[in-house]
C-alpha cells in the first residue's frame, strides 16, 4: 500500500461547518487502522506540500463561503471576500518561500502519536499527528505585516475534502488535498477531539438515581462518592430558590453604638459596641458547592481538579422549577461538562461571588475560553458576572417513585439529568421480624408482599427496598413492623384498593383494619401480635425454623435418597444433592457449579441456596456459618444453605420446601434422582 486517504470531517478542518463545535486546532486525527501505514517509520515523519495543490484546496474553501473557521483560540465566522483571497495567496507566497526564493514544495515534520498515557491513568487510542504549526511572516492585502500561523488544518473543508498521503522517496510523505462538491460526514471523526488541558469527564454529571422506596439510594451515592467532597440538601415543599442558592439572611454582629447623626458614640474615648441585627447574604447548597468546584480548579495547577458533589435527596419532593429557576440553563453541559449557555449572576450574587473568588487564578483558563468562541469566560465568572458549571460539579439527586406525584418533574428538565435505576434486591443482612417468639424472614416478606402490589397496583411505584424498615442487631420488632410497614402498606399502597385481597381478611372474615393491630388502651396501647402473625399467615409466610432444629432427624418412617446415597436430615437433601452433581462432573468451576443451581433457590424459604465465597464473605456470620461447604476441582469452594428446608408431607396446610426441591430436581434433568419412600 502506498497511498492512504483519509476524508475530513468538521473535527479535522479549519473551516467547518456554521453550527460545529469549537476546535483547539493543533492535531489531525487518523483512522486508527491507518497507523500500520506509518509503521517503521518511528515517531516523527516527513511530509510534504505542493504550493499548487494548496492554492486549489484554498480557493475551493473560498468558493464555499461562509465558514465557521477555527484556529487555536480564534474562533469566528469567514464570509468571502476579495480581501480573503488576496491575504490567504499572500500566505501561500510567504509559506512557499525559502531565502526569498519562491519554492514549490516545501516540508515540514509532524510527530506521530498512538497509545500516549493521559494525566489520569488512562490510555489515549486515538491516532493522530501533531507538530503541525509554522510561523508565518507575510503582508496582507493593504500591504501591513501580519503574522499567522500555517497548519494544512487551514486548508481542509469539512465535509468536503480528502486528505491524501502517499510515500514519495528517501521517506518522505507527500500530501495533497483533493475536494468534492458534494458534502459527506463519514461518522469516522465523531468523539474524537478534546481540548488540551481539559479532560473530560467519565462520571455523569448529573443524574438521579430513582426507584422504590428502601433500596439504597442514598446509600449507592455515599459508597460512590466516598472520600469526596460532598456537599447534601434535601427538597421539600417549602424549598425555593433563595433556600437552594441564597438570599440576605438577618445574622447578628458587633457594631458601634451610634446617636441620632450616625457619629459612633464614645465614653472617655472608648467607643461603644453591642451586637445588632445585620442582613447579609448567606450561600446556600448549590451556591456553596458552586464556589467549592471552581476553587478546586483555582487549586489543580493544571492537573484534573479534585470533583465536587452536590447531592439532592427526594428532588422530586420540591418544585424544580421554582427551586432552580434560571439555574435551569445552566444543566446543558458541552462534551467536556461545563455549561453550555452560561447565565448573568444578580447583583446580590455577584458581591458574594467576587468575595469568594476574590485573587483565585484557574490554570485552564485558555482551554476553557477556548470553548466560548476565545470570549474570557473565566474572567466574567471569577468576577461574578457569569455563572458557568465547571466540568467537576457533580449534581447527583435521589427520587423515590413512590412520591412522583408530589411535585412532577416536566420532560425539559427529566431529559437534561441521566437517570440510573436502583432495583430491589436482597442486601443478604438477614433480617428478622420477631412477633414474640416467632421469627420470619424480612426478605421473604419483602419479595411476597412486593408480589401483591405489584398484581394490585399494576405499578412498581408502591414497592418497598429491602432497607424499606431499619433492623436493630438484625431484628425488626412487631412495634417497629407495625408502625413503619403496616402502617404504610394500609395508607399509601391499599387504601385506594378496598383492600380486596384475601390477605387483608381477619380471623372472622371480616377486614383486618389498621387499628386491629392495636389494643385500645390509650396511650398505653400495645401490638396485637397475633394480628401481624395472622397477616404474615394470610401472606403465604411461614415462621422460621430456628437453626438449631434444623439438624433434626426426618421422620423414621420416611426414606430419603440422592441418587442412591441415604440422607437422614431434612436440611441435608440440598447439599447432598449438589456434592454428588460435583462428583459427576469434575470439570466444572464452582462458580460454574453455582451457576446451575441457583435457580433452585426458589423451593428455599431463604434467600439463598448455594453462593460462592464472595458471596458469602458479604453475609451476616449467623448465616453464612450455617452453611455445607463443597470442595471444586479448580480449587475452588462453594456453599450450600443449610437453613429454610421443611418437610411436613401429611400437613398439606405447610409448606415443604424439601418436597418442592425433590420435585425440581427430578426434573431437571440433571444426572441427579432423590427418591422417598414411606414405610
Amino acid at each position: 500500500m502506498d497511498e492512504i486517504v483519509k476524508h475530513i470531517n468538521d473535527t479535522n478542518a479549519s473551516y467547518r461547518q456554521l453550527n460545529a463545535g469549537d476546535a483547539k486546532n493543533t492535531d489531525l486525527f487518523l483512522d486508527n487502522d491507518q497507523y500500520q501505514f506509518f509503521e517503521g517509520f518511528g515517531e516523527q515523519i516527513t511530509v510534504r506540500f505542493d504550493k499548487e495543490n494548496l492554492t486549489k484546496a484554498m480557493l475551493f474553501i473560498a468558493s464555499i463561503l461562509p465558514r465557521k473557521f477555527d484556529q487555536s483560540a480564534i474562533h469566528k465566522v469567514v464570509s468571502f471576500s476579495k480581501e480573503f483571497v488576496l491575504d490567504q495567496l499572500s500566505i501561500l507566497d510567504a509559506l512557499f518561500s525559502e531565502n526569498g526564493i519562491s519554492v514549490n514544495t516545501i516540508t515540514q515534520i509532524w510527530n506521530a502519536r498512538k497509545d500516549v498515557p493521559k494525566k489520569n491513568g488512562e490510555v489515549d487510542k486515538r491516532f493522530y499527528f501533531n507538530g503541525l504549526l509554522k510561523d508565518i511572516s507575510y503582508k496582507d492585502h493593504a500591504g501591513v505585516i501580519q503574522q499567522d500561523k500555517f497548519t494544512i488544518r487551514n486548508y481542509l473543508a469539512g465535509g468536503y475534502s480528502d486528505l491524501h498521503i502517499t510515500k514519495a522517496e528517501n521517506g518522505i510523505f507527500d500530501v495533497r488535498v483533493e475536494n468534492t462538491t458534494t458534502y459527506l460526514n463519514d461518522g469516522k471523526e465523531n468523539d474524537l477531539e478534546e481540548i488540551e488541558g481539559v479532560i473530560k469527564p467519565i462520571v455523569s454529571l448529573q443524574q438521579i438515581f430513582y426507584g422504590a422506596p428502601g433500596i439504597g439510594k442514598s446509600h449507592t451515592i455515599n459508597e460512590v462518592t466516598k472520600g469526596e467532597d460532598v456537599t447534601r440538601t434535601t427538597f421539600h415543599p417549602d424549598t425555593d430558590y433563595s433556600g437552594f442558592v441564597g438570599a440576605y439572611k438577618p445574622t447578628t454582629s458587633l457594631l458601634p453604638i451610634c446617636n441620632e447623626l450616625g457619629e459612633p458614640m464614645k465614653i472617655a474615648n472608648q467607643a461603644l459596641y453591642k451586637e445588632q441585627i445585620v442582613y447579609e447574604f448567606v450561600a446556600q447548597s448549590f451556591l456553596q458547592a458552586y464556589i467549592a468546584a471552581w476553587k478546586k480548579y483555582a487549586d489543580s495547577e493544571n492537573d484534573e481538579p479534585k470533583k465536587q458533589f452536590l447531592v439532592i435527596e427526594e428532588i422530586n419532593r420540591g418544585n424544580c422549577a421554582q427551586i432552580f429557576g434560571d439555574l435551569f440553563q445552566l444543566l446543558d453541559r458541552n462534551d467536556y461538562g461545563f455549561s453550555e449557555y452560561p447565565i448573568k449572576a444578580d447583583t446580590d450574587m455577584k458581591k458574594q461571588l467576587q468575595k469568594a473568588f476574590k485573587g483565585l487564578n484557574i490554570p485552564q483558563k485558555d482551554s476553557i475560553n477556548a470553548m466560548f468562541e476565545g470570549r474570557d469566560v473565566i474572567k466574567e465568572v471569577l468576577d461574578g458576572d457569569l455563572l458557568l458549571l465547571p466540568n467537576n460539579l457533580y449534581i447527583w439527586a435521589t427520587m423515590n417513585t413512590s412520591d412522583q406525584s408530589l411535585f412532577p418533574i416536566d420532560s425539559a428538565f427529566k431529559r437534561r439529568w441521566d437517570w440510573t435505576y436502583i432495583p430491589i434486591s436482597n442486601a443478604n443482612k438477614g433480617w428478622t421480624i420477631n412477633i414474640g417468639d416467632t421469627h420470619y424472614d424480612w426478605w421473604q416478606f419483602v419479595e411476597r408482599i412486593n408480589d401483591l402490589i405489584g398484581r394490585t397496583t399494576n405499578s412498581e411505584d408502591k414497592k418497598l427496598g429491602y432497607f424499606f424498615c431499619k433492623a436493630k442487631d438484625g431484628v425488626i420488632s412487631a412495634e417497629t413492623f407495625v408502625g413503619k410497614v403496616i402502617f404504610y402498606l394500609w395508607n399509601d399502597v391499599f387504601k385506594d384498593y378496598d383492600y380486596c385481597d384475601q390477605v387483608f381478611n381477619d380471623a372472622d372474615g371480616n377486614k383486618l383494619t389498621f387499628d386491629k393491630f392495636y389494643t385500645a388502651e390509650g396511650n398505653n396501647s400495645k401490638v396485637v401480635e397475633e394480628k401481624v402473625k395472622l397477616f404474615l399467615k394470610n401472606l403465604g409466610l411461614e415462621a422460621s425454623v430456628q437453626q438449631e432444629n434444623m439438624d433434626e432427624d426426618l421422620d423414621s418412617k420416611i426414606i430419603i435418597k440422592v441418587n442412591g446415597k441415604d440422607v437422614t436430615k431434612a436440611n441435608a437433601i440440598p447439599y447432598t444433592a449438589i456434592e454428588e452433581y460435583v462428583k459427576l462432573h469434575p470439570e466444572m468451576s464452582a462458580q460454574e457449579v453455582v451457576d446451575i443451581w441457583k435457580p433452585f433457590k426458589k423451593c428455599s424459604m431463604r434467600s439463598w441456596i448455594v453462593c460462592n465465597k464472595e458471596e458469602r464473605d458479604e453475609m451476616d456470620q449467623r448465616y453464612a456459618n450455617y452453611s455445607y461447604e463443597i470442595k471444586c476441582a479448580d480449587g475452588n469452594s462453594l456453599w450450600v444453605n443449610k437453613d429454610g428446608w421443611m418437610h411436613h408431607p401429611e400437613n398439606k396446610n405447610l409448606r415443604d420446601t424439601v418436597s418442592e426441591f425433590i420435585e425440581a430436581v427430578n426434573g431437571a434433568d440433571l444426572g441427579i434422582t432423590i427418591t422417598e419412600t414411606t414405610i
